[in-house]
């Protein structure tokens, strides 16, 4: 058995040579991450604490997205990398007029197909009919009701379809 022994302590003098040692990661707390502290990317808890307000991105209003179509049906897929947020945060939680509420998480900054894509998850299964008010209208931030989440507005038509991607004509007015 003292080969099994020796082969440990060399996995273990392996381990001890890498950058990150043992001692590393030991200090962190249950659930905490390493890589969870981007520059520039903030706790919405924190924000609130300083008193920092906190901007949607205007793209938000002008996606034309159905809740349950899928997130690369938008009008302009290029502003889903934008962040969803100034400053950006780590995570947010979209709030519905019924009730529902669904979190938005990406490390690196909330994007808005991470937030469409939280709910699309919610939706996905829903057919046109179930919805009253399938169509993404936009988001708003309301700190006096609450801070750490945004106001979901959804409408029951979605904009005019533009002209490059004209599927009805003159259906949707």
């Amino acid at each position: 058995m003292s080969a099994d022994t020796s082969d440990l302590t060399k996995v273990d003098s392996a381990v001890s040579g890498l950058s990150s040692s043992p001692t590393d990661t030991k200090p962190a707390a249950k659930g905490a991450r390493k890589s969870s502290s981007y520059p520039g990317v903030f706790n919405i808890n924190d924000l609130e604490k300083e008193g920092t307000k906190i901007e949607i991105a205007p793209e938000t209003q002008k996606l034309n997205w159905k809740l349950n179509a899928s997130v690369n049906e938008v009008d302009d897929p290029t502003v889903l990398k934008k962040h969803l947020t100034t400053p950006p945060l780590k995570k947010i939680d979209l709030h519905f007029p019924l009730g529902l509420e669904v979190s938005a998480r990406n490390l690196k900054g909330v994007t808005i197909k991470d937030a469409l894509d939280a709910i699309h998850k919610q939706f996905k299964k829903k057919a046109d009919d179930e919805l009253d008010l399938p169509y993404l209208k936009g988001f708003e931030w309301d700190p006096e009701e609450s801070w750490t989440r945004l106001k979901v507005h959804q409408a029951r038509e979605g904009a005019p379809v533009s002209s490059k991607k004209s599927k009805k004509k003159g259906g949707d007015e």
